[in-house]
């Protein structure tokens, strides 16, 4: 799927996949990517800027966790980023019910 798709809806993207507990970058850029069943593939250069963002927003809060030697970033969603993802969900409801309305209209329906 074409980059310029998600854009514009990263946000509910990375919101709904932390919606079931933490995760860290390339988690959360395989669980979009298993969701989609691979057809949407982002990459790091896409989400950490985006989880920053959020981060700041007060959406998403971020612990350090040790792994091994390796250090790694987990992220998960805070009640205000719970209640963004709401919001996300409905608009994103409203705007595929619009959108389908157009492409693929009811029998019977104006045109």
């Amino acid at each position: 799927m074409r980059d310029d798709a998600v854009r514009g809806h990263l946000d509910g993207l990375l919101l709904a996949v932390l919606e079931s507990g933490p995760l860290h970058g390339y988690a959360i850029i395989a669980a979009v990517q298993e969701r989609s069943r691979g057809a949407l593939e982002l990459r790091k250069g896409t989400i950490y800027p985006a989880l920053n963002r959020l981060e700041r927003l007060g959406l998403l809060r971020s612990e350090w966790e040790s792994v091994g030697e390796r250090r790694r970033r987990r992220y998960r969603l805070t009640d205000a980023g719970r209640r963004s993802l709401a919001t996300e969900r409905a608009a994103w409801r409203e705007f595929t019910a619009a959108i389908g309305s157009v492409l693929d209209p009811a029998p019977g329906a104006a045109t």
